[in-house]
């Protein structure tokens, strides 16, 4: 009867018919009385949310006392009523760390097994004492899993308490124990317990070779299948290489690249790299869901594909969808969260976010700060709510806001990032310096706590790792401390790192710009020319982080999204800015032309924004327009005095119309066909000459002078020629009064010239 009982009761659990289970499993437990039944009873009470019948239960029979199953269920009961101090009183303050085992205890194993001869002074082996090791690991494999999770207990207790270096050393110590108890390493890289170096140092201290499987191959590959699911895991600032191999492997080898948590894996590798839409279309494609499973007549497959996934998604998608510029999406998402899913963290998040797209920041604040209510363990609510005041120029608020994020996540460097660039701007850069080092040394894993002096600190930081954004901050610190050969230095490396990472080249055009601007400051113009150039051509090659708005879903395609210059600035105010710091270096190198080009693109780029900062900064351009074009004229009018002191005929700027200029010609031809006359004329032009003043003579008529002067030559030479065939009609017409008043310039002889012609 007991064994039919026990298949029914199992039957009802596994339909999830907790009643009929409950039902039967209190008979068989009358029946039999045993504590195996008792605790299977517990936990279907537990599973149904009956955490009072279940406690009961378990102390009726005094169960806690006698059995490490039990007492595990118990202290489970009282966190999931919030008696955090009853649920640490029932598990026990201390961790048994004497169950911990080293990652190469089995290599020890392998060693002693190979090397008989070795005896001990007692005159016992050493294998044999591995051996027993061995056996009362196994006749403690029962036990050991339940020791492993109330170690993951006391974590979660301390935690809800605020006692973070105690949860971390509780969760550290439960996976020591079982390296399968993925609970607390979840909550270890989750909430940010360790730093990306202790994630990688941890990783490879856990004993992965205790997992056992039929045979040691297939327990060999289980080992290894294993460390590289916890792999993705880690933090993407720390070794990407390692990260890339893990996330490959899994993805060819293992056919897991459709896996939501490998997608996911890949998409937040991608954002650190601020390749922004990329991961967008990693998270679409996750939140996306084949369309014979939605039901068109009823809801539409886009707000459909945003629900039943994994919590961890969606602060990434949402952060995607904000540095897309994607408002839309985060409207629709916004409310089809909050129509599903009203009461999960994660919607307010999504509400946040969509309020914080459209610069209502009050609103932003509260629903953030609503989310932070019911996960107080979510850093994506608490640095968003911190946003909010550092949007609005709060920065006493923004910096409380980042500590408490600080001391919640304290392996993340993201909130002493955000607390160095808050100092910044309050122009204090020596608290700003300490919390970018302390940032840099979270990322990287350099010794924690030491700020570096000023003059060696190029060469201490490395740039094997970390963010590139840490170092530009700190290159902006030393900038304005008038460290300029360090800042230089520290923009080239966080440039390289960003390289290094695969970066988006348009997310780092600030760090070349102020790579330009320092170097400028030290006066390597040409070396700053070539930045700022730079600058430009990615600015305008459309590598850049501005994307229309795209709504993911449907596949993850993202083919829609089409680049619109520099994005993560002012995209305008940068471009112009760029503009204007090359007409500003142009002109350091005298090469006035290209600078009253550069400061013209400037103007007109500036001028286009419609207002705000960056009309405000056309201004400046168009001061250094206007003095650009004054160099621009007085440089002219010396090159054009030289030439004229010099004897050499400067360029011609005429702007008269060739109609004009061919009329004068034609009169100067009809003049000249008299000898006399055009003697006479020459000499007045040449008094002319002499009696202008220099000042006045502009190019067109120095040209037009010398151009007359050398018709006049050759017309002079032909008329000579033919003077011997026409002297006697020359006498001819001197003896007549009116051809003689031709030749004094009368009003009848000019009539005669012209009819001539």
């Amino acid at each position: 009867m007991e064994n039919f009982l026990r298949v029914w009761r199992q039957q009802a659990k596994v339909r999830g018919q907790f009643d009929s289970a409950i039902f039967i499993g209190d008979k068989v437990l009358a029946l039999t009385n045993s504590d195996e039944d008792a605790l299977w009873l517990a936990e279907v009470h537990f599973s149904n949310n009956n955490y009072t019948r279940a406690l009961a239960l378990l102390s009726g029979q005094d169960l806690i006392s006698r059995s490490t199953a039990c007492r595990y269920l118990a202290a489970h009961c009282y966190i999931k009523q919030g008696q955090y101090e009853q649920a640490l009183s029932t598990l026990g303050d201390q961790n048994p760390t004497h169950l911990i085992r080293s990652s190469n205890s089995r290599r020890k194993l392998q060693h002693i097994n190979g090397q008989s001869r070795i005896t001990l002074r007692n005159g016992k082996g050493a294998a044999s004492r591995i051996d027993r090791s061995e056996e009362r690991d196994r006749e403690d494999a029962s036990n050991i899993r339940y020791e492993a999770g109330m170690c993951y207990l006391r974590g979660l207790c301390f935690a809800k308490q605020n006692a973070f270096d105690r949860a971390r050393d509780c969760y550290k110590d439960a996976v020591r124990i079982d390296v399968q108890c993925f609970e607390a390493f979840d909550q270890l890289m989750k909430n940010s317990l360790m730093s990306p170096t202790e994630e990688l140092e941890f990783l490879e201290s856990l004993d992965f070779d205790s997992i056992t499987g039929a045979d040691a191959p297939i327990s060999q590959e289980a080992a290894h299948f294993t460390k590289m699911l916890y792999t993705t895991r880690l933090s993407k600032y720390s070794s990407p290489a390692i990260l890339t191999d893990a996330t490959e492997t899994l993805s060819t080898h293992y056919k897991l690249a459709e896996n939501p948590d490998i997608l996911l894996s890949r998409a937040e590798a991608l954002y650190t790299q601020c390749r922004f839409a990329e991961a967008l279309e990693l998270t679409s494609s996750i939140l996306s869901t084949s369309q014979s499973s939605l039901s068109s007549a009823h809801t539409g497959p886009t707000a459909q594909s945003h629900l039943g996934h994994s919590p961890a998604v969606y602060p990434l998608h949402l952060a995607c969808l904000y540095e897309t510029g994607a408002t839309n999406a985060l409207f629709l998402l916004s409310h089809t969260l909050a129509d599903h899913s009203p009461e999960e963290s994660y919607t307010y998040l999504a509400i946040g976010v969509y309020y914080l797209s459209v610069s209502k920041i009050a609103e932003a604040r509260r629903f953030f700060s609503k989310a932070s209510l019911l996960d107080p363990h979510s850093a994506p609510a608490w640095i968003g709510f911190a946003h909010t005041f550092a949007a609005e120029g709060e920065h006493d608020q923004a910096i409380a806001a980042y500590s408490t994020a600080a001391r919640l996540f304290q392996g993340n460097h993201l909130p002493q990032l955000f607390l160095g660039m808050q100092h910044l701007a309050l122009n204090n850069m020596s608290l700003a310096q300490e919390y970018l080092c302390a940032a840099y040394a979270m990322s990287t894993g350099t010794a924690a706590g030491t700020v570096p002096s000023i003059p060696s600190m190029p060469s201490e930081l490395s740039t094997l790792g970390g963010d590139p954004l840490v170092l530009n901050e700190l290159g902006v610190v030393l900038y304005h401390q008038n460290h300029l050969d360090n800042a230089v230095e520290l923009f080239r490396q966080s440039l390289g790192l960003a390289t290094s990472l695969q970066c988006e080249p348009g997310a780092w055009v600030a760090t070349r710009s102020n790579l330009g601007h320092a170097l400028r400051r030290l006066g390597r113009y040409p070396e700053a020319l070539e930045e700022f150039d730079e600058c430009v051509r990615i600015g305008a090659a459309g590598t850049s982080l501005g994307y229309t708005p795209f709504l993911g879903g449907s596949g993850g395609n993202a083919s829609g999204v089409a680049s619109s210059g520099v994005s993560g600035y002012e995209e305008r105010g940068l471009i112009g800015s760029l503009h204007t710091a090359r007409g500003l270096i142009l002109l350091e190198l005298s090469r006035t032309m290209d600078a009253v080009t550069a400061l013209h693109e400037a103007v007109r780029v500036l001028g286009a924004s419609g207002g705000g900062d960056a009309a405000g900064g056309a201004g400046v351009a168009g001061t250094l327009l206007s003095r650009a074009l004054e160099i621009w004229a007085s440089e002219t009018r010396e090159s054009e005095n030289v030439m004229s002191e010099d004897g050499r005929a400067p360029l011609r700027t005429s702007t008269r119309s060739s109609r004009d200029k061919g009329k004068g010609h034609a009169a100067r031809r009809r003049i000249a066909a008299d000898d006399s006359y055009t003697e006479e004329w020459t000499d007045e032009v040449a008094q002319a000459g002499v009696d202008l003043p220099v000042e006045h003579t502009t190019v067109e008529d120095t040209i037009e002078m010398e151009l007359d002067h050398d018709a006049e030559r050759l017309l002079a030479e032909t008329v000579g020629r033919v003077r011997g065939g026409q002297r006697g009609r020359h006498r001819l017409l001197a003896s007549s009064p009116e051809i003689h008043d031709v030749r004094k310039g009368g009003r009848l002889g000019r009539h005669f010239a012209q009819s001539r012609s």
